[in-house]
């Protein structure tokens, strides 16, 4: 039988990590970093709920950093087990995990300042370039469908998860005395068909136990066919009004969304050939990954590829490495399109962008993902001012538009379709709602209840539940 403990992403959508205790063995699923308001993110981090030395090995559904980010302290603290996830998480999780130990001591050398002059103790990083290298050493990557045997008659598989290049859903199967499997699935995060680069989410047999997100249970997302047309428009607006069209965005994911739209309607001749400017080491490097995994294409993309078309590639675009090259385009003149890190506003090169753009009424921010609460990001979408941006306080005077039809979870329709197929016949006997605030965990066992699912729950940050 089986005890699963929840760690984080419960009743929250960040910080990733649920421990399944079957068969003698501890299993890690994921181990992510919390990610929200920067104090409350740093001080929560800093706490390792799992005892690394009782950690048998860790199954890692995908490479996003509340699902990954916290695997170097595991590592730090003393963990040398396996780690496995796909072949294309490990590729991705090497830039990302070392892009997180830099920003990371950066942060804390400021805090440090400030704390050094007060006479404060001082903190060290969460973890350091060492430690994502030993973390690497342990990763496994494996195939999409192939078993992974993890000893005393447990196995597990990762299966697509279409949400970014290698997301999984995560089957574990355990032999039970009777000679019986009984598996686990987790769902990782879910991603929204029709996304024009990752195929759609797998649908394998029920399991016994399901663990799914809910980050979008309570909302449909608009129809992505809108998406060129209204990336057309702003950039139309830009042109005519020599501004900057600046777009957070998460580097992993979202970014080469964008960037498969403004090629297609560079090729369609919709737009100029205005600079595009992705100012991120770490999307540059993920992009190459992109560019490497062909195998984990949608029939879009791989029917592109076969056209002998590129689908990130195109006249204009740059892809800035350096400070210096990043701080250049405070001066520069637009029309211009400035694509930056981080996705919520709360760190890297999209700050100091948005200092030098947000007082101009010309300019338009434009929001293309999930701002949580407490983000710089959420109050750019609700437009409050002023804004305080790194410790400066700026008047929102730009244009704030958002598009939600890019996000790369599945909305309600798609979670709705998901579960369904995945319990036919109300075989399912334990379901747990995870990865969503608390409104959202409430709409998933709705949804779950309709879809003839017996008694979801949505467990409670440390809840355990065992005897499943």
């Amino acid at each position: 039988m089986y005890t699963l403990t929840f760690q984080g992403a419960a009743r929250t959508t960040t910080g990733s990590m649920h421990i399944v205790d079957v068969a003698g063995l501890r299993i890690l699923l994921d181990c992510g970093l919390y990610q929200g308001h920067r104090k409350e993110a740093f001080e929560r981090n800093r706490t390792l709920r799992v005892d690394p030395s009782t950690v048998d090995c860790v199954l890692l559904s995908h490479a996003h950093i509340d699902h990954s980010g916290n695997l170097p302290s595991l590592v730090r603290a003393g963990y040398r087990g396996p780690i496995y996830m796909t072949e294309a998480t490990r590729d991705l999780c090497d830039p990302m995990l070392h892009d997180c130990a830099f920003i990371n001591q950066h942060d804390v050398t400021i805090i440090n300042r400030r704390r050094q002059a007060e006479g404060k103790r001082l903190f060290e990083p969460l973890y350091l370039d060492e430690d994502v290298d030993r973390t690497l050493s342990l990763a496994r990557g494996v195939p999409y469908k192939r078993a992974i045997d993890l000893g005393r008659g447990v196995f597990a598989c990762f299966h697509n998860a279409g949400h970014i290049l290698g997301s999984s859903l995560v089957e574990i199967m355990a032999r039970m005395p009777n000679g019986r499997y009984r598996r686990l699935v987790f769902s990782g995060d879910l991603g929204q068909p029709g996304q024009p680069i990752i195929p759609p989410y797998d649908i394998i047999p029920p399991p016994d136990i399901l663990m799914v997100e809910s980050t979008y249970a309570d909302r449909d997302h608009p129809p992505r066919e809108n998406v060129a047309g209204r990336l057309r428009d702003y950039v139309d607006d830009i042109v005519q009004q020599r501004a900057k069209l600046i777009i957070p965005s998460f580097s992993v994911g979202r970014t080469q969304q964008l960037l498969f739209f403004l090629n297609r309607l560079r090729r369609e001749k919709k737009i100029p050939e205005i600079p595009i400017y992705v100012d991120s080491p770490l999307s540059y490097k993920a992009t190459r990954v992109y560019e490497r995994h062909t195998d984990c294409y949608g029939e879009a993309a791989s029917e592109m590829l076969r056209r002998g078309l590129d689908l990130f590639r195109m006249p204009g675009l740059q892809f800035l490495q350096t400070a210096d090259q990043s701080k250049a385009l405070n001066k520069a003149e637009g029309p211009m399109i400035v694509i930056a890190a981080s996705g919520m506003c709360e760190g890297g090169r999209i700050l100091h962008h948005l200092q030098n753009g947000v007082g101009d009424p010309r300019n338009i921010i434009l929001i293309v993902g999930y701002q949580a609460e407490g983000t710089l990001g959420r109050r750019i979408v609700q437009c409050q001012s002023p804004l305080k941006i790194l410790g400066e306080e700026f008047e929102l005077r730009a244009r704030v538009h958002t598009i939600n039809a890019l996000s790369a979870h599945a909305d309600r329709t798609a979670l709705k379709a998901w579960v369904k197929a995945m319990n036919p016949e109300g075989t399912v006997s334990h379901v747990f709602a995870v990865h969503g605030e608390e409104e959202k965990v409430a709409a998933m066992c709705e949804i779950l209840r309709e879809a003839g699912y017996r008694n979801p729950v949505a467990p409670a940050p440390g809840a355990v539940y065992k005897g499943l």
